[in-house]
């Protein structure tokens, strides 16, 4: 056992990156080296999606909540150049403080960012990437990127879905963004070879709405019958990520009419002001949740609450699986 422990945490660190820009929390490190559970979260929450203090807490409750569940969270950051997986309570305070000042990294701006020795928050391709190079397995996000509406003749489509086709981390979200082609999404998926799971639902739901009406191709009932679709994904070394989509607590479905509602309009204003890019998912959000009255921004504090304690349940199973394993 000894032997088995000193093994992955040789590997793990011989693939990471210097130290000198990509650092590790000591405890998450030890957690690692023991095969305790970590789950890996994203920051821009803390950055882009909602106002302070709101982003404060809602991060510390989402961290919580991982907790709760009996393991440890490691929210990834990128602070003055410097890669963080697991930022402290007052990294956290700081970013969502400085906000403003902070890059929404994807993969492409990691390298960037570094060189800048700017702030940055990561996305979930991000996230995804640095979540492997760290050796962590679960990540847990509010919902992934995909196919935008129009994507046909805008070719916009989300960078998290090619994550997803050759990074080996299980994404716990959602689902997909309301505000995208959710059908589309799911059809890229498949191409890329993703396995998209239904957790206890037969369908895959849709951010906000607790179904998209579009069948998910597996079903899973619990944290265990997860962690092995993880494990077997990984004992047969293939490259690519799972999503495990979660619905939305059902309280909180009360005012599905008026979302739908909101993303209709907020789409039909980014369309006029031509807002494309890396700008109109965060326009599109805060747009929805303005003509909503607040109410989608008080869903997605919900609905990522409710994945953490999910993605946390899962990762505690994958832990002990992998435990037996090594006798």
């Amino acid at each position: 056992r000894r032997f088995t422990t000193l093994k992955r945490h040789l590997t793990a660190s011989s693939k990471t990156p210097s130290t000198t820009y990509f650092q590790i929390n000591e405890k998450v490190k030890t957690a690692l080296a023991e095969n305790k559970p970590v789950v890996a979260l994203e920051s821009t929450i803390i950055t882009h999606g909602m106002e302070y203090p709101t982003n404060k807490t809602t991060a510390l409750a989402v961290e919580q909540n991982i907790i709760d569940q009996g393991a440890i969270p490691a929210t990834i950051g990128i602070i003055k150049g410097v890669i963080h997986v697991g930022i402290t309570q007052d990294q956290i305070e700081y970013l969502a403080q400085n906000k403003d000042s902070c890059r929404k990294c994807s993969r492409r701006d990691l390298g960037y960012i570094i060189a800048q020795k700017g702030n940055g928050s990561t996305t979930v391709a991000a996230t995804m990437y640095i979540a492997h190079l760290a050796g962590i397995k679960i990540f847990v996000t509010g919902g992934i990127g995909g196919v935008h509406r129009g994507a046909e003749s805008t070719f916009d489509i989300s960078a998290d879905l090619t994550e997803l086709s050759r990074t080996p981390v299980t994404v716990v979200s959602a689902g997909i963004k309301s505000i995208l082609d959710v059908p589309k999404t799911l059809e890229l998926l498949e191409t890329f070879g993703v396995p998209v799971v239904g957790y206890k639902t037969d369908y895959v739901p849709d951010f906000f709405f607790s179904s998209s009406q579009i069948k998910a191709p597996i079903r899973q009932d619990s944290p265990k019958e997860c962690a092995e679709l993880v494990k077997a994904t990984t004992d047969l070394k293939l490259s690519n990520g799972l999503l495990v989509t979660v619905p939305i607590p059902l309280e909180d479905t009360e005012h599905v009419d008026k979302i739908r509602t909101s993303i209709d309009q907020a789409l039909k204003e980014a369309d006029e002001q031509k807002i494309g890019g890396a700008e109109i998912t965060p326009f599109l959000l805060k747009r929805v949740n303005e003509l909503s009255d607040g109410f989608s921004s008080k869903s997605n504090i919900e609905l990522i609450k409710n994945n953490a304690t999910v993605g946390a349940q899962i990762s505690v199973e994958l832990s002990k699986l992998e435990s037996m394993d090594e006798g």
